[in-house]
């Protein structure tokens, strides 16, 4: 079965635990999903079964939207609702400085990844040296926040939505307004709402071509020889500029690479 669709994690369920009671539901053997979401986390997840498992790479998935809330005066080692060690009293602010700086945060911004997080270093995952007590550093990423739209601050809360570029962690990025502010405090809630225009909407099958961040480009060929798999030429395409592209037919469509004037299937035969 080939299908592409959006699931509602749910909290507290790791997002590789959740995927295998979806494959048991749909009664599928091979199924993967895209982003993956904390435990502690809920909302969208983007999950594909049989070939449309490698579409993945080729999937517009940005701007990210997040809708999450931080705990004024809660410490926890992995900025999250999971690690809290300490809870204390912290100062209130006047709900317009909270909006001002939140507004300073749209844009480019540079910070560090938090330690409990899936970042490889020398070959092992940041979480697990964490949790292990290992002492190790991690470098600065860079992301790009399109939007934060302000919800509410009811002491010690402050919760808002935010888009953001692919690969931002939302645990770190508060913690950068906590710095801002000057106070302390980790993620209480973490909700993804969507990833570009995939939408949780009753795990609704969807059309990939609709998804794919690919242009088409026009083939002058037959379709049967895409069918068979065989060589393209470069002359049977309606351009020869270096590029990915999809070539579209009823049934099915297939992508190609176009380099150094050759063509090479990258994905062929992929049935609608």
């Amino acid at each position: 079965m080939d299908r592409l669709f959006v699931v509602n994690k749910p909290l507290n369920q790791g997002s590789n635990y959740y995927l295998r009671k979806i494959k048991r539901k749909y009664k599928v053997k091979k199924a993967g999903f895209s982003g993956t979401l904390d435990p502690f986390a809920k909302g969208c997840l983007i999950v594909a079964f049989g070939k449309y498992t490698q579409l993945f790479q080729f999937l517009h998935k940005t701007p990210k939207t997040y809708r999450t809330t931080i705990w004024l005066g809660a410490l926890s080692d992995s900025l999250d609702i999971e690690n809290v060690y300490s809870i204390d009293e912290h100062k209130t602010y006047k709900q317009n400085y909270i909006q001002e700086e939140l507004q300073k945060l749209v844009g480019d911004i540079i910070y560090l990844p938090p330690k409990y997080s899936a970042k490889r270093i020398d070959g092992k995952r940041a979480y697990t040296l964490a949790r292990s007590g290992i002492d190790f550093e991690l470098k600065k990423v860079t992301s790009k926040i399109f939007d934060i739209k302000f919800i509410n601050y009811c002491h010690p809360f402050i919760s808002f939505d935010i888009s953001v570029s692919e690969g931002s962690y939302i645990r770190s990025i508060a913690q950068e307004l906590l710095t801002a502010i000057g106070g302390q405090g980790t993620l209480s809630y973490l909700e993804r709402l969507n990833e570009g225009k995939f939408f949780f909407d009753d795990e609704k099958e969807l059309n990939p071509l609709e998804y794919l961040s690919l242009d088409t480009i026009e083939y002058k060929g037959s379709k049967e020889w895409i069918e068979l798999g065989k060589k393209i030429l470069p002359e049977y395409l309606e351009h020869n500029t270096l590029g990915t592209y999809i070539i579209k037919f009823d049934e099915f469509f297939s992508i190609i690479e176009i380099k150094e004037e050759k063509v090479s299937y990258v994905l062929n035969r992929v049935y609608l």
